[in-house]
């Protein structure tokens, strides 16, 4: 899957759902799915999506 060219909506939910069940943190989840976690943050950043640590999971700016 092409995490860097979902709409907000379902990469929200894909990587939150990802994050909760498989992974400790984004950079196990960018590695693990072959991604650059500088671009993958950047993505992010457009779409105004950060990441919480405290949580492991996906939040609206």
């Amino acid at each position: 899957m092409n995490y860097l060219e979902l709409d907000q909506a379902m990469l929200y939910s894909m990587v939150n759902m990802k994050l909760r069940d498989f992974y400790r943190d984004l950079e196990d989840f960018c590695l693990s799915e072959n991604l650059e976690l500088s671009d993958f943050q950047e993505r992010l950043n457009e779409l105004d999506l950060i990441y919480n640590k405290d949580t492991n999971q996906l939040e609206f700016k």
